[in-house]
């Protein structure tokens, strides 16, 4: 297959064959993806991270929506659904999805990672927000050294998502891994005092979330003085990500439209551009025929994410960045307007 070839799929979804369907609860399961050797790279993802499915329809050509990895970096694309009642997406897939079923599937996006298997972390997860948390916590169990302590919260115990590994690892790495239950139908909903409380008889680490929003905000709510959080935030997709953009229909130039000039470090290459003051930067790169880093577009998952060297921009929304990373320099690219003359963007 041409490079060129490639490059078109990773834009707009690859084909990619279901290799295994594993059934995890009742009503979740996990579905690992055959990625072919050429298209591994595109594949490769971090933690934590997430991809984006285009889920067979009759009403509409196909239902686009992302799930998130829980298979851990280097050990293939597995992604775990947990069905939603009313939601046809995730009753689709947790039914039908069986070896050899083929998708199209765009590569990993999103921020929800823990830079460092040496860190120490708290994860506190709910429900199937526990499937980006799982990629986490196998990855620092099997690739580096620091401790991890886990909040899991439950209807009940007989839908608690990889039950048995979790106890497992926890008999495993004694020394650096516990995991604390709660279900629901014991306790009822988790209280931010009960979150607190598990989280002072711990180590020192940041804490990474993901679940229902109200259980999030629950966890955000907690007192954990000197812990930064992170939250993985679930959306739907406004937009269809799988659609081909539209074709060009000139190059802008700074006498066109009221525009920035910026320079835009790429993959090694430098481009250099007018950056009309009303278009956002992936689509100004898009409309130029650069394949920018980009997946949702609506400023939530952080693939598009861009340092700025030079100038100033701002944001529409800004939800795919913790504060840290902004006060860093970064932005996201598809809701970046130039606020300044002349710019100069790294993507890393």
């Amino acid at each position: 297959m041409s490079d060129s070839t490639t490059h078109d799929l990773v834009l707009l979804g690859s084909k990619l064959e279901v290799a295994a369907v594993c059934r995890e609860t009742a009503d979740a399961v996990s579905i690992t993806f055959e990625v072919p050797s050429d298209l591994h790279a595109a594949f490769d993802h971090r933690a934590g991270q997430f991809i984006t499915v285009a889920v067979p329809s009759e009403r509409v050509p196909h239902v686009a929506r992302c799930y998130s990895l829980s298979s851990p970096p280097g050990r293939g694309t597995t992604i775990t659904v947990k069905r939603i009642e009313g939601g046809y997406a995730s009753e689709w897939l947790t039914r039908n999805a069986e070896q050899g079923v083929w998708l199209q599937v765009l590569p990993p996006s999103g921020s929800f990672t823990v830079p460092d298997p040496g860190a120490d972390v708290l994860l506190a997860a709910a429900g199937s927000g526990i499937t980006p948390v799982m990629s986490i916590l196998r990855w620092m169990m099997e690739s580096g050294d620091g401790r991890v302590a886990l909040f899991y919260a439950n209807r009940d115990r007989e839908s608690t998502i990889f039950a048995a590994e979790l106890e497992r690892m926890a008999r495993e790495h004694p020394d650096r891994f516990s995991v604390f239950h709660w279900f629901e139908e014991e306790r009822g909903l988790p209280s931010a005092e009960a979150i607190s409380q598990w989280a002072d008889e711990l180590h020192e680490g940041d804490v990474w979330t993901c679940g229902p929003a109200p259980f999030m905000d629950v966890v955000a709510a907690a007192v954990i003085p000197n812990r930064h959080l992170h939250r993985e935030e679930y959306r739907s997709l406004t937009n269809d990500p799988f659609e081909p953009e539209p074709p060009v229909s000139g190059t802008d130039t700074p006498g066109d439209e009221d525009a920035a000039n910026v320079e835009v470090e790429l993959d090694g290459k430098t481009h250099r551009l007018a950056w009309p003051r009303k278009k956002n930067l992936v689509e100004v790169l898009l409309e130029h025929g650069i394949e920018a880093p980009h997946a949702c577009r609506e400023g939530w998952c952080g693939s598009c994410t861009v340092h700025v060297d030079k100038g100033e921009v701002t944001m529409a929304a800004t939800e795919g960045l913790d504060p840290d990373d902004q006060s860093d320099g970064y932005v996201l690219g598809c809701q970046a307007l130039p606020t300044t003359d002349d710019l100069k963007v790294t993507f890393d």
